[in-house]
């Protein structure tokens, strides 16, 4: 649907976050600005002007009892959740609230314990998420087997919290994840799907989101980096253990960069999956080194709103973005390139949205 030139309008509603259900609409809700985080938790402001709130205001915006749901009036969909911590108010006319995306409340909760050997990295996730089926927000895991063994173990004694356990084990060859928000089904409120995919979002060359300049871009940065972490030519990947006891994998080397006046940039790391088996390893490293060879390429678009694809509706964590710039200081001669969202930012009011796309090698 092209919806080029509709503002970006949002509806507003308080719910109880045990159970996702709405408790009122919050119309004179507003903020600056709204973002999103593959497989991290993202903050955000709110100011509840009083004189025209709802006869339930306060047991709506409850801090540690409420979630926080906008949605985007164009499209009926919801752009995410945000859950209430912090709230504040007095002789000022307004009310100040903070919250953040359900993904921080994975850092208040810890892991189940599991001892997995060769089990399915999906079973990794929803075994040590299993607490957040208990006792916490309208949760549900959407996480099919991936196909993919790996080893892992976590005790309760280690006192790790389920986001550094899931975060740890993405950082380490494992699937991604993210967490969505949809309507329930009679409408009454909303579920959060905890989707975990090999690789989230739909990945193409042809996406159907397209950013361009002149357009609906009204800047952008592109900045690339070969630092620590982000690039490398030579890759090694250990097992766990200690001086000659510890497994290593064949040495990942991107010859033909080394052959075209590239100088050997060399990263050692384990994988947090536990892996003990060589061959397994040797793949980590190549996939390593497929992803550090060409260095870390990040585009930030500042784009108009009302104009550009919308947040959720239109593209979402992890999609495909097409980004077409006809001529600019940085691309005298243009540039088009296709890249992954990994984060957007929404300020409905400045009718600015901000995604944040990072280039596959």
């Amino acid at each position: 649907m092209n919806r080029r030139g509709q503002p970006v309008e949002l509806d507003w509603y308080g719910c109880d976050l045990r159970s996702g259900q709405i408790i009122e609409e919050l119309r004179a809700l507003t903020t600056s600005a709204l973002s999103r985080k593959l497989g991290a938790s993202a903050t955000a402001t709110f100011s509840l002007a009083l004189a025209g709130a709802p006869a339930e205001w306060e047991a709506a915006t409850t801090p540690g009892r409420t979630m926080l749901v906008p949605v985007d009036r164009a499209t009926d969909t919801p752009l995410g959740a945000w859950i209430a911590l912090t709230r504040a108010g007095g002789t000022s006319p307004t009310l100040e609230l903070g919250g953040a995306t359900p993904e921080a409340y994975f850092d208040r909760r810890y892991t189940a314990p599991i001892t997995g050997f060769g089990v399915d990295q999906a079973t990794l996730f929803t075994t040590t998420g299993a607490p957040l089926l208990v006792d916490a927000p309208p949760f549900a895991f959407d996480a099919p087997a991936t196909g993919t063994p790996a080893t892992y173990s976590v005790e309760d004694g280690d006192d790790r919290t389920i986001l550094s356990v899931w975060q740890e084990l993405t950082a380490g060859g494992g699937p991604e994840w993210t967490v969505d928000t949809a309507w329930a089904p009679d409408r009454s409120g909303f579920v959060l799907p905890i989707r975990i995919r090999p690789k989230i979002g739909t990945i193409t060359d042809t996406p159907e989101a397209v950013f361009d300049l002149p357009g609906s871009i009204s800047n952008y940065r592109l900045s690339e980096s070969y630092e620590e972490g982000k690039g490398a030519t030579s890759v090694l990947a250990s097992g766990e253990g200690e001086g000659t006891a510890r497994l290593r994998s064949e040495l990942a080397t991107a010859t033909d960069l080394l052959n075209a006046g590239y100088c050997r940039w060399e990263h050692r790391y384990t994988p947090a999956d536990g892996v003990t088996d060589p061959n397994a390893l040797t793949t980590h490293a190549r996939e390593e080194l497929a992803v550090m060879r060409s260095g870390g390429t990040v585009w930030t678009l500042d784009a108009i709103a009302s104009q550009a694809p919308r947040p959720v509706a239109d593209f979402g964590l992890g999609d495909s973005i097409r980004v077409q710039v006809d001529r600019s200081p940085r691309h005298p001669k243009g540039a088009s390139v296709t890249a992954r969202c990994w984060s957007w930012s929404l300020d409905p009011a400045g009718n600015s949205v901000s995604p944040i796309l990072v280039e596959d090698s």
